[in-house]
């Protein structure tokens, strides 16, 4: 792309700088020095031609791809991004690293080297995996979170379409409307009632008006230039279009980050001051204090991650102080002697508490997590929404283009003059010759009836009374339909032209129909019309208005009008005139009554319903209030809008019913549209209305009305809103947090920020505001409500894969524990204990054999009754009293069973024989310890090996996972085998058993227990009766739920 300029903005000398900063920034353009004059002094023409694009088409893909490999991504650089020397350090500096780091030292110290070397290799071993392990899902969620950066709203083959910020290069159009922050360096070409905060770059707080007609002879500080818009600036107010003059260090506030880079924050807590502005000594010692506990609160992960993580780093922590008290128990038992075994057996003994892979694991399942989710169009932002989403009760989701398709077509306009036109067999939205247009006097017939009484005849669609209406559907409006070539086999144009569109859906369907009638705005501005002024839609007053000037010899003495659409009670609120069949006349309490009759049959309909009206204006246009131009109008009309539902909204919502999820849809349309839509997909049925006839729905205003303490009296809150504003979503949140449920919340709009903020996971739409999607916790990608449910699946999902992995490890660490423990009571004639199980045995099931199914669990699929089941309560995380007691129970019977082989083989086949001294250590007099220990190893790895398959449900039969199967006898072998990732770490599992017990030199000297034969039976049938004793304890649980799922209702 020859002739494009190089960087053309750069900070200036602006005194706000200057202060902020604390020195001036007077880098001069490069672009001046090589002759060229920045944008801002340019014309949008010549900036245009500058950058070889038409305003109108915008760039091709082809011409995007090569500038953005020309000129980069548009990022800033310095970001955090994924550091691989903080992932590792990550790996060295925790809890659980620390132990094994002082167990080595303590090795060293007694020189006990075969010992100290395990550790060290399994502490290696334990940084090298986890690192490569966290480092790949740090880098796949950091991929994955960037899909939810800001996205910038682009035109590119006459296409209006969303791009990531990243993707923008010099030359694109940008459409910039209220709550998008502007995502690179902006010469406006066209602005409608548009102001920007650049309080970021400039430090002025008050939002500027920008002008695209303004040009510049000379420099002027950034805050001066009304015809640019400046990167990471918030829209906040109106619309407009610019040209991406700069993009990533070359903006404006890539200048600043550049002389900001070095200078990072700092984690030391700053020095409070006293009134008189003295820092004192105290506050010194407090903030060095505050410093080192935080420091401490980072290292041991306790003040950092999602609170699952907390909470899990808080467990852990507390699992190390019982290592310890676990290592005194030891060397108190042995009389607290010098003795280098017995203190090598103590650090052991507090190693089997510490579940070395817990952390790793759940980073890596929150990895899978997020990936999975953004397979299903959901993007997670916020890492704590995994865990809240299997939590959530209740869904406050929009309607239009979540519920449903967002591809409107105007089906109905009544002109109360007139009568009604009713759309007939249209297939295509955004194609006005597609279908017919059907005319029948008086009310408009049922949107979805064939009914077309033609009396009369079809008037002539040209009367002044069905142009109005036409104009204000096509002037009161900023969408745009239009005809292109389409693409097909390669050629870029073809003869054959189909007809697009750009804008919003609703916007869309109205210049749809005044196209229909060739009343289109682009034929009305070739008339003459000229643009003076707007009042963009706003949700708090649910209407748009405009001035136009009509077309005239004399542009100066041409006559303007006023035009407005909208929510149709704030509409007639504006409306003082009618324009019947009399002419225009005062409105009536009778026209009223006609007009409202009129909007309940088509809402009843399911067709979103619009009033429009406008009058003369006479004065000057500019900085006129809005109020002054939204009163006095003329009633023209209405029009209803039919929005289909999408196809999968109804099985979603079954899908909520059945998992115990109540929906409740808060929209701005009509309650009687909103009825029939909440009917037709199943949000409302008829038992609801019998159980709360007046509240099933209900209108903003009627429930704003009400105080909080009605509100909670309700039995059931309602399942729709009509005609909802920002302030009634904040106070269904409030309400539902006042009955204890976990709520979800749905928006695109600015000022849906405050509910999104409040509820418990807030869900924004991939199409809608930056604002929004930054104050949300997930991001729709397809604004579809059944993603929001495939969300909460995996939500779910996630939820239980946490449990079972957490409980494997736990339950594994309580029965080595009792193994341990109980082990100290078997005394040598030496009076020291006989350990049952070897230090490199203790850490050889701590890493080893719990740690990679404890990964395959992270990775488990859905059970099949995810979505069948009330939500978990999310205030008690997953350390519920079920979990806490199936850890007891689980590693008592793992203990048990293990401790049982070591005493079988030592009094039941060996006759008691503890040696006389040094078997800790020696295999010499000390064969049937030596057996004896590798029967208990053996036990123990295989137990804890069947406890992963025996934690993929914490409460079905491993055996009979689904009872719907029509292969009951092999469906086992089938769930068994379907996670790959957990049935080979637990096949490699057993088989890693057989080589340490056997190979020479590893088995004795190292692990300390000598090569078995009979003993494998006792291992075998210990793991049977394991398996029968968790499935006894499984199905006694079954018969408690049951029965106590039952009580309620036998009651």
């Amino acid at each position: 792309m020859p002739g494009l300029p190089p960087r053309t903005a750069t900070v200036s000398a602006d005194p706000t700088l200057v202060n902020h900063l604390g020195h001036l920034q007077t880098e001069t353009d490069s672009a001046t020095d090589a002759g060229f004059r920045p944008p801002y002094q340019l014309t949008a023409d010549q900036v245009a031609t500058e950058y070889e694009v038409d305003p109108q088409v915008g760039l091709t893909d082809s011409q995007a791809q090569e500038r953005l490999q020309r000129y980069g991504p548009n990022e800033l650089e310095g970001g955090e991004g994924v550091s691989w020397v903080r992932v590792l350090l990550a790996q060295v500096v925790n809890a659980m690293v620390l132990v094994m780091i002082i167990a080595f030292a303590v090795s060293l110290a007694i020189r006990s080297w075969i010992e100290g070397g395990v550790i060290a290799g399994v502490i290696v071993l334990n940084v090298v995996v986890g690192f490569i392990q966290q480092y790949s899902a740090e880098q796949t969620m950091d991929s994955l979170r960037s899909l939810a950066s800001p996205s910038a709203d682009v035109v590119r083959n006459s296409h209006e379409k969303i791009v990531s910020s990243s993707e923008l290069v010099p030359g694109d159009i940008v459409v910039l409307k209220t709550g998008d922050v502007v995502p690179a360096d902006l010469r406006l070409f066209e602005t409608m009632n548009f102001e920007v905060d650049e309080s970021l770059l400039t430090g002025e707080s008050i939002p500027v008006a920008k002008n695209a007609s303004e040009r510049y002879e000379h420099e002027v500080s950034v805050g001066d230039r009304l015809n640019m818009a400046y990167s990471s600036s918030t829209v906040t107010k109106g619309r407009a279009q610019g040209i991406v003059v700069a993009t990533g260090m070359k903006t404006e506030i890539g200048a600043i980050a550049a002389s900001l880079q070095g200078s990072g924050g700092t984690k030391v807590r700053k020095v409070r001051r006293n009134e008189e502005g003295k820092k004192l000594f105290h506050y010194y010692v407090s903030a060095y204090a505050l410093t080192v506990t935080d420091t401490i609160g980072r290292f041991l992960g306790v003040n950092v991650g999602t609170p699952l993580q907390r909470r899990l780093s808080q467990l852990a922590v507390v699992l190390f102080a019982i290592a310890i008290v676990f290592a005194i128990v030891v060397a108190a038992a042995n009389r607290f002697v010098n003795n280098r075994v017995v203190i090598i057996y103590a650090v052991s003994t507090g190693l089997c508490m510490i579940p070395a892979s817990l952390i790793v694991v759940l980073t890596i399942t929150f990895a899978v997590s997020t990936k999975r989710m953004a397979e299903r169009h959901v993007i997670v932002r916020k890492l704590d929404s995994i865990e809240a989403l299997g939590a959530v009760s209740d869904i406050c989701s929009d309607k239009t283009g979540t519920l449903t398709q967002g591809r409107m077509v105007a089906r109905v306009a009544w002109v109360p003059a007139l009568g009604t036109w009713t759309l007939r067999d249209s297939f295509d939205p955004f194609d006005p010759t597609s279908g017919r247009m059907d005319f029948c006097k008086g009310i408009p017939p049922s949107a979805n009836s064939g009914e077309n009484d033609g009396g009369g005849g079809q008037p002539d669609p040209s009367c002044s009374e069905m142009t109005a209406l036409l104009e204000c559907a096509s002037l009161c409006n900023i969408a745009s339909v239009f005809q292109e070539h389409r693409e097909a086999d390669g050629e870029k144009h073809s003869a054959e032209k189909v007809w697009a569109a750009r804008g919003d859906p609703t916007e869309i369907a109205l210049q749809v129909l005044a196209h229909r009638f060739k009343r289109g705005k682009p034929t009305l501005l070739k008339q003459g019309y000229e643009q003076l002024a707007e009042y963009p839609f706003s949700s708090d007053l649910k209407r748009m208005a405009v001035i136009f000037r009509c077309p005239g010899a004399d542009a100066e003495k041409a006559p303007c009008v006023a035009l407005i659409k909208g929510a149709v009670e704030r509409v007639l609120d504006a409306c003082m005139q009618i324009q019947s069949s009399d002419g225009v006349r005062p409105i009536k309490a009778p026209d009223q009554d006609t007009i409202m009759q009129n909007v309940d049959q088509m809402a009843g309909s399911g067709l979103r319903v619009l009033a429009l009206a406008g009058r003369e204006w006479v004065g000057d246009a500019e900085g006129v209030d809005r109020a002054e131009v939204e009163r006095d109008m003329t009633f023209y009309g209405l029009v209803g809008i039919y929005d289909p539902p999408r196809p999968e909204s109804r099985l979603a919502v079954e899908d909520c019913r059945r998992a115990g999820i109540v929906v409740h849809m808060l929209t701005g349309d009509h309650p009687s549209t909103a009825t029939a839509i909440a009917k037709e997909i199943g949000i409302i049925e008829d038992k609801d209305i019998a159980v709360m006839q007046k509240y099933t729905v209900v209108t903003a205003s009627e429930f704003d009305k009400m105080s909080d303490e009605q509100i909670d009296a309700i039995a059931e809150l309602p399942r729709v809103i009509g005609r909802c504003s920002p302030q009634t979503k904040v106070r269904m949140i409030e309400a539902l947090h006042r009955r204890k449920k976990f709520a979800a919340m749905t928006g695109d709009g600015v000022n849906d920020s405050p509910s999104l903020s409040r509820a418990d996971v807030g869900i924004g739409m991939g199409s809608g505001s930056d604002v929004a999607k930054n104050a949300s916790d997930i991001v729709l990608t397809d604004d579809n409500f059944a993603s929001i449910i495939a969300a909460i699946q995996e939500g779910r999902r996630s939820f239980d894969n946490i449990k079972s992995f957490a409980l494997h490890l736990l339950a594994g660490n309580v029965g080595q524990a009792i193994v341990l423990l109980i082990g100290l009571a078997f005394k040598d004639q030496e009076r020291l204990s006989v350990f049952p199980l070897s230090p490199v045995e203790v850490l050889w099931v701590v890493v080893i054999t719990s740690g990679p199914p404890a990964m395959g669990l992270g990775m488990q699929g859905a059970a099949s009754d995810v979505m069948r089941r009330p939500p978990h309560d999310a205030r008690r995380g997953i350390l519920t009293t079920e979990l806490l007691i199936d850890m007891a129970v689980c590693g008592i019977i793992l203990g048990a069973i293990s401790l049982s082989s070591f005493v079988l083989v030592i009094w039941g086949f060996g006759g008691g024989d503890l040696g006389a001294g040094g078997c800790n250590d020696s295999r010499d007099g000390c064969e049937v310890v030596f057996r004896a220990r590798a029967a208990c190893f053996a036990c123990v790895s295989w137990l804890c090996l069947l406890l992963a398959w025996e934690m993929v449900d914490l409460r079905r039969s491993l055996f009979w996972m689904h009872p719907e199967t029509r292969t009951p006898l092999t469906q086992w072998m089938k769930d068994l085998s379907a996670n790959q990732v957990l049935f080979w770490s637990v096949v490699l599992g057993f088989v890693a058993t057989f080589p340490v017990i056997y190979i020479p030199v590893i088995n004795d000297r190292v692990f300390l227990h000598a090569p078995i034969s009979w003993e494998w039976g006792i291992v075998f049938i210990g793991s049977l009766v394991f398996v029968l004793c968790v499935e006894a304890w499984k199905f006694g649980k079954r018969v408690y739920f049951r029965r106590s799922a039952a009580r309620p209702r036998a009651s």
